[in-house]
């Protein structure tokens, strides 16, 4: 569904590029997180991607078509909600269909399917300003889904609330994702997290920016049904990304000293 081949790109006037040699396959219905330390481009390599951020060299194919810029197949999900504060929930969610100019009651059916989907379907007369950070999310999440992409792009979507409501949501990501066989690129900070959501784990460098290892999760989903922290390859890939991010902080320190 996805296809990175050799993504460079440097800021400015900066000595190293921030992505160089970047490749990167995802298929069909795979949900796959990038995870790395500050500046390694994670969020780089999703706006070019997502069609946000234009590249120095390299193709990026959605599909198999060579993907220039935004487009219906992609959607993205900030960690920042990106909603409209004059817009009720439903009227965001029916954002991109109206971009889309999909008549009024199709697209308001939809979204009314979709803030049902994430569980808001009560709150579809609500502002913004009348929501709770979690939920805010979730109609942005709606909001991506609803124009039924061929590819969710997320951008820690969850990293700035509060461990409960974060832990709730990555739960119903899994669901939805699952039951909708939905195409992933993920990023996050947190391997826990993308232990809990992803079918594979692709572990970035810094200076410069590169893929340096990938590993698999054959954790059994969905993993909210038992106590996958307890199994021996959750430890076992957890203590191995560990590892590597954190010798890839202390080259980064060494490099600023």
């Amino acid at each position: 569904m996805l296809r990175i081949e050799h993504l460079q790109k440097t800021f400015g006037s900066q000595p190293e590029p921030v992505l160089q040699d970047f490749q990167l396959d995802v298929a069909p219905g795979e949900f796959v997180t990038l995870i790395g330390p500050s500046g390694c481009g994670k969020t780089t390599a999703l706006r070019i991607v997502a069609g946000l951020l234009g590249q120095d060299s390299g193709e990026v194919w959605v599909d198999g078509k060579e993907s220039t810029g935004p487009s219906r197949d992609k959607a993205i999900v900030f960690q920042h909600f990106n909603l409209f504060p004059w817009r009720t929930a439903l009227s965001n969610v029916a954002y991109g269909l109206e971009i889309q100019k999909v008549p009024k009651a199709e697209r308001l059916r939809a979204a009314s399917e979709y803030l049902g989907l994430v569980g808001l379907e009560s709150h579809a007369r609500h502002y913004p300003g009348q929501m709770s950070g979690g939920q805010r999310q979730r109609v942005g999440i709606a909001r991506a889904l609803a124009i039924n992409p061929k590819l969710l792009l997320m951008d820690e979507p969850f990293g700035a609330l509060d461990a409960l409501t974060r832990e709730h949501l990555q739960g119903q990501l899994a669901r939805i994702c699952q039951e909708k066989q939905l195409t992933c690129l993920f990023v996050t900070h947190s391997i826990d997290e993308a232990l809990y959501l992803s079918d594979r784990i692709v572990v970035m460098g810094v200076r410069p920016g590169r893929i340096i290892a990938e590993f698999p999760v054959t954790l059994a989903k969905p993993r909210a049904e038992y106590n996958f922290r307890a199994e021996p390859d959750y430890a076992r890939v957890r203590a191995e990304i560990w590892s590597l991010l954190e010798n890839q902080m202390v080259r980064a320190e060494s490099a600023r000293s």
